[in-house]
């Protein structure tokens, strides 16, 4: 793996999915998980995750819990309402410096209860009125964006060591993370809402930026502190579906610089997640300093082209990916997947720097997925060996 990373050619393409929940859901825990990645043949990982108490803040962030300020209060409650559709659920972080207050719609598939988390993809399409909606609500913003405590700290420190040990005895790759950029600001403002704002009110969008960056960094350093091999941010609302390469280098690439810094001073790889609208930020990537794209999707992804991609990036920026999940390996045919398989690893392995996965996830957990999984891995198994020869 550590060889792909570093874009060297290894002894053969390694296999390691991305995120695999169909298998995760099957497991006791990360560790039984790990090993049942290793018996399919896989190249999995070690990540580096600290138990929380906070999981229903934010089930889409992974890694150190979500804390609050001392001083904010919270109130939560459901409205049944004749003239609405669905029932509006209302959340209110009462902070010293304000409060700010956000609505919801409870759509049967609503997954939460009568309760609001503060970072979930599905407040994006749900909420009636978004946490945050200008520059007046950023200074209650920070008693929501406060540092790990001691005691978060010390627990995650606790079970990294547990779990760098296991990595140790497998001699697997350890990842840490996640990080977070402007994916935090569509869940607290909307996505259509903040790109407006990058037009009416750029100023508050680089506050916002600002904000989300620091309190993100401060939580990277925790997990850069213990060790880990690679360190992942999450960018899949950063791509150019929604931001522009001249956005993107205004809002985006300046903490993406400064993370990947910050990985490579504590002598650790950066990784950064983003399936969909790459090509346009190719050159944007190139300077960024990460050293993996992780989600190179050739179906789902808007506009991706893996020859195109891998011309621009050989040699300088490992990719991760190469085969869709949904689309080919969930719904597809043994023909589809084969085809897939060899293409990827045609294209994208010569010289190395390449790491194949379905992207993003492998959900589904019914008999014909699994199949088909299995055959991914069969396939992969006899590409890889005749790329090798």
């Amino acid at each position: 793996m550590m060889t792909a990373i570093e874009c060297r050619e290894p002894d053969y393409v390694p296999m390691c999915f991305m995120i695999f929940s169909a298998l995760r859901s099957k497991c006791k825990d990360q560790y039984e998980f790990i090993d049942k990645q290793l018996e399919m043949g896989l190249d999995a990982v070690v990540d580096l995750v600290s138990p929380s108490d906070t999981q229903s803040e934010h089930s889409d962030l992974h890694g150190l819990p979500v804390r609050f300020d001392r001083l904010v209060s919270i109130k939560e409650w459901r409205e049944d309402k004749n003239n609405e559709q669905f029932p509006l659920l209302y959340k209110e972080y009462i902070t010293p410096l304000g409060t700010l207050r956000t609505v919801v719609n409870k759509t049967n598939d609503w997954q939460h209860g009568d309760h609001v988390p503060l970072f979930d993809d599905y407040l994006i399409p749900r909420s009636k009125k978004f946490l945050i909606s200008n520059k007046n609500d950023l200074d209650p913003l920070r008693h929501l964006l406060i540092p790990p405590s001691k005691q978060d700290i010390h627990k995650f420190r606790e079970t990294a060591l547990k779990a760098k040990g296991f990595a140790d005895n497998r001699k697997l790759l350890v990842t840490g993370g996640w990080g977070v950029g402007m994916d935090l600001a569509c869940w607290i403002c909307g996505i259509e809402n903040l790109m407006l704002s990058t037009i009416y009110d750029p100023e508050f969008v680089g506050d916002l930026a600002d904000i989300i960056a620091h309190w993100n960094q401060e939580r990277m350093q925790v997990v850069l502190d213990v060790g880990v091999d690679l360190y992942i941010r999450r960018g899949w609302y950063e791509s150019a579906d929604f931001w522009p390469p001249d956005l993107f280098r205004q809002f985006i690439l300046p903490s993406l610089k400064k993370e990947a810094d910050m990985a490579h001073q504590a002598g650790a790889k950066f990784g950064y997640i983003l399936t969909t609208g790459t090509m346009p930020l190719l050159d944007a990537l190139l300077d960024s300093g990460i050293d993996v794209l992780i989600g190179v999707d050739p179906v789902q992804g808007r506009g991706t082209d893996l020859a195109e991609i891998k011309r621009k990036l050989n040699g300088k920026i490992c990719l991760w990916g190469g085969v869709n999940g949904f689309v080919t390996v969930e719904m597809g045919t043994k023909e589809e997947i084969a085809l897939a398989v060899q293409t990827a690893i045609g294209t994208l392995s010569q010289g190395g720097g390449f790491i194949l996965s379905p992207v993003d996830n492998i959900r589904d957990t019914s008999e014909a997925t699994w199949k088909n999984v299995e055959f991914m891995i069969d396939s992969w198994k006899n590409s890889s060996y005749d790329q090798i020869q």
